[in-house]
């Protein structure tokens, strides 16, 4: 028997989980909706890293602009799929997103925790010499960490014969990054952390395609098209999720 979500009106996006929609939506439930999952915010429909992102983001902006954000839910539908657990891929997916975002904000956020990212920006050089395949985007590495010369030669110093598990870094080290990131984020930009915080959303999912054009297999599920979500309704379907978006968003007709 197919499963159907329907909503007695539209939820809007908010802060943290909920149960059901009747209780309102957060960003990546959203995402587990527009997918066809079961609801929830940790879909399989996205990559743990990305999905984490979203989640933190929605979290820490604003009642008033986090409506915003629901025009990107489309966007995180199907991204970081078909990657083997402990393959080489799915470590060399992690590395080049956290390169990405960690990168993005590093320069900007506070000294404290520029150390514990630049020491997680160097886990990720030392990560990307054991791989036989180059990691997107590493190439930046050196450079960025050029820009916080103080908190770079702390964290040098602080990995000296210090290395870590391919299977330790995707399950610690790389959400430990993307937590650092946000919450520097929202530290470091105090009024304009909205803005802040979408723009390094929008970063984080520009760069886990790239990642899906260059590493992973062809498994992308579009959103929000009933069809090509495997919708016996189709059309119909299709615009009830469109809606659904439409609502996330905070606009009515």
């Amino acid at each position: 028997m197919s499963r159907e979500l329907t909503f007695d009106g539209v939820p809007v996006l908010s802060r943290g989980r909920h149960r059901s929609p009747r209780k309102g939506a957060c960003f990546m439930e959203m995402a587990s909706y527009l997918a066809g999952e079961k609801w929830s915010d940790h879909p399989s429909c996205t990559h743990p890293l990305l999905a984490q992102l979203a989640r933190m983001v929605n979290d820490h902006t604003s009642d008033a602009e986090r409506s915003a954000l629901a025009p990107l839910i489309p966007s995180v539908v199907g991204v970081g799929g078909g990657l083997r657990s402990g393959s080489e891929a799915e470590v060399r997916w992690a590395v080049g997103f956290v390169v990405a975002v960690a990168a993005h904000t590093l320069r900007e956020i506070p000294e404290a925790t520029q150390r514990a990212v630049a020491t997680g920006l160097i886990r990720c050089e030392q990560l990307a010499a054991t791989l036989s395949e180059p990691v997107p985007g590493i190439e930046e590495l050196r450079a960025v960490l050029a820009d916080v010369p103080r908190a770079e030669s702390w964290a040098r110093a602080f990995s000296v014969d210090r290395r870590i598990s391919h299977k330790a870094f995707v399950r610690h080290a790389a959400p430990s990054m993307v937590s650092c990131a946000v919450d520097g984020t929202v530290a470091h930009a105090s009024n304009a952390a909205d803005a802040r915080l979408r723009d390094l959303l929008e970063v984080g999912i520009e760069a886990a395609l790239r990642l899906d054009d260059d590493l992973a297999p062809p498994t992308r599920v579009e959103a929000p098209s009933g069809a090509l979500l495997g919708s016996r309704h189709g059309e119909a379907e299709a615009g009830s999720r469109e809606a659904a978006l439409e609502g996330a968003a905070g606009r009515t007709s």
